[in-house]
């Protein structure tokens, strides 16, 4: 019997093929769907690092003065292009501000317990925080929780949304090595969920809140982030 030559490629093409088929039918999706590339806007990203780059030198930068730096590169772009890539990445010039320390009626703020505290021991105080991570076709959220005497950070967690449950499962692996007497966050959502709090109130460690965000917590975070 006479075989006729294979070619492997065209072979594997062929298998790939199949196998997509049938995921859109198992899924019952189009098929083009399974196909789908997500486009990436290449300019909006070099954009978007440039701000990056910008913000963690100096944080206070606000969408005014990003445009200006921006357009000194030779990047024409209005301030509402700025403001939604800033609101992407989740990311807001840091100064004081009228009124922010003013309770919400959404969630029970709790007092600031470290002022003028100086940890001494370790797990006598745990903080929290969450960051970006620059990646080559978009970002990753990181939300950590350090030891505030030793540096050392206890758990993290990746993610690319800025949902409770990461926030938690970072809680639940840094909880399942030690216990803090004081766990200190910002007022974010994340942070004064139900879920989050029960966690901690459930082994009786008193809760810490910024009434402001701290600027020497997100460099921290991000230069480990960075490594």
């Amino acid at each position: 019997m006479y075989l006729l030559p294979v070619n492997h490629s065209s072979f594997c093409s062929i298998q790939r093929a199949q196998i997509r088929r049938r995921q859109a039918k198992l899924l019952r999706i189009a098929r083009s769907t399974v196909y789908y590339k997500p486009v990436v806007d290449e300019y909006n990203l070099k954009l978007m690092h440039l701000i990056d780059e910008k913000f963690f030198k100096t944080p206070f930068y606000g969408s005014r003065r990003m445009r200006e730096m921006l357009r000194r590169k030779g990047y024409k772009v209005n301030r509402k292009r700025v403001q939604r890539l800033m609101r992407l990445m989740g990311i807001e010039a840091i100064y004081p501000k009228k009124s922010l320390s003013r309770p919400s009626p959404d969630h029970k703020v709790y007092p600031y317990l470290l002022r003028n505290r100086k940890a001494r021991k370790v797990n006598e105080v745990w903080s929290t925080d969450i960051t970006y991570i620059r990646m080559k076709h978009g970002w990753l959220y990181l939300v950590a929780i350090m030891d505030w005497m030793s540096r050392f950070v206890l758990s993290w967690e990746l993610s690319t949304t800025l949902e409770v449950d990461v926030c938690i499962r970072a809680l639940k692996r840094a909880l399942a090595i030690g216990t803090p007497e004081i766990f200190n966050s910002d007022q974010g959502s994340q942070f004064t969920s139900l879920a989050f709090l029960r966690c901690l109130e459930e082994r009786g460690i008193q809760i810490s809140m910024d009434g402001r965000r701290k600027l020497v917590t997100m460099p921290l975070l991000k230069d480990y982030g960075d490594r």
